[in-house]
């Protein structure tokens, strides 16, 4: 399994807001838990969204730092698709979110957890999100919704996250969110024929200010 461990953007958590913010919270049982915001639906995602993810995932440019190439054949979302539902069986188990635009019903990216060590609550954070959807708050809508359910759910004391160095935009969305630089991992990542360096940071459940 490719480890999709990059961030494109990132929820400020020194954001406070409102509680209605969060209209739904399906608890984390034997069925796929969605999450609902004001604009979005966090949901389990099928083939069906096959399509969609991958005109997300094959936009170079929008994948420039997400950690893996750019899909070029359509039948890779189908296995990409079977990849992020397996993460939840696997031995450290993860989870990951289709988000959906609750006004069109239209996928625009994922988010979720993978990595997750349970005997020393930590996990990793990634997410991506079309191109088109950018620029209107809405990964920081999905991640703040998603951070908050997974230390409620997931007894979670550490949250972990690595970024391209080079990502300025997601380092300093990552700072502001309360996230500390732990220091830089030398080639750690390879995608796009290169050995990439990593950024490493966290976030402690104490520190998020919005729980």
């Amino acid at each position: 399994m490719r480890s999709w461990a990059h961030l494109i953007d990132f929820l400020p958590c020194k954001t406070h807001l409102r509680e209605s913010f969060f209209l739904k919270v399906t608890p984390p049982v034997s069925e796929f838990p969605i999450v609902k915001t004001e604009r979005l639906t966090l949901r389990a995602l099928t083939q069906q969204d096959a399509a969609a993810l991958f005109a997300i995932h094959g936009d170079a440019e929008a994948m420039r730092w997400f950690g893996t190439d750019p899909l070029t054949e359509p039948h890779q979302a189908e296995q990409l698709i079977e990849v992020f539902a397996s993460w939840r069986t696997s031995p450290n188990p993860g989870i990951r979110w289709g988000i959906e635009n609750t006004a069109t019903a239209e996928l625009i990216g994922t988010c979720g957890f993978f990595k997750w060590n349970r005997a020393w609550r930590s996990c990793a954070i990634s997410f991506e999100m079309a191109q088109s959807a950018q620029g209107r708050g809405l990964m920081k809508e999905a991640v703040y919704a998603a951070v908050r359910w997974a230390f409620q759910h997931m007894e979670l004391n550490r949250i972990e996250a690595l970024v391209h160095p080079d990502n300025a935009r997601s380092l300093n969305l990552l700072e502001k969110a309360g996230f500390v630089r732990e220091g830089t991992l030398r080639q750690a990542g390879y995608w796009n024929g290169a050995h990439q360096d990593l950024v490493q940071l966290s976030l402690l459940r104490t520190e998020c200010e919005y729980l």
